[in-house]
């Protein structure tokens, strides 16, 4: 191994990706984020994945609200969380469940730990959203 190669390698690298520098710069921080997007369709096994993601979460821990976002989603059972998440990602409500779930009110108690989802309510909900039942079971 040439130790000057590879200490020239790294400089290249945290100039090109200024988040593995320690940047705090939101622009630095998309840039990342596009990135780890490139490399999961591209370059999945790539070991600049690890680096990457690891600096990505130093950041975000860093963002008061998301920190506090993260530390609420992983108080919930994993089941609501996943939910949760997708009612966030595709900007749904309570009302936007009658399908799967049924009324406003069964949403709620469900969001709220009152209620569990049964086994019908995890397979259509899987269904819509096109993922595996086992992200809704705790």
């Amino acid at each position: 191994m040439d130790v000057a190669n590879a200490l020239r390698a790294i400089e290249a690298l945290k100039e090109a990706v200024p988040l593995l520098a320690g940047s705090t710069r939101e622009e630095d921080y998309q840039d990342a984020l596009l990135l780890i997007e490139y490399l999961l369709v591209n370059d999945p096994a790539s070991p600049l994945m690890d680096l990457v993601c690891h600096k990505i979460k130093e950041y975000e821990d860093a963002i008061p609200h998301v920190a506090a976002f993260r530390e609420k989603m992983n108080a919930l059972p994993a089941g609501l969380a996943v939910l949760r998440t997708l009612m966030d990602q595709h900007q749904l409500t309570l009302s936007d469940f009658q399908h799967e779930i049924g009324s406003k009110s069964m949403v709620s108690r469900v969001l709220r730990g009152e209620r569990k989802l049964t086994l019908t309510h995890i397979k259509k909900l899987a269904a819509r959203f096109g993922v595996s039942p086992a992200l809704f079971i705790d």
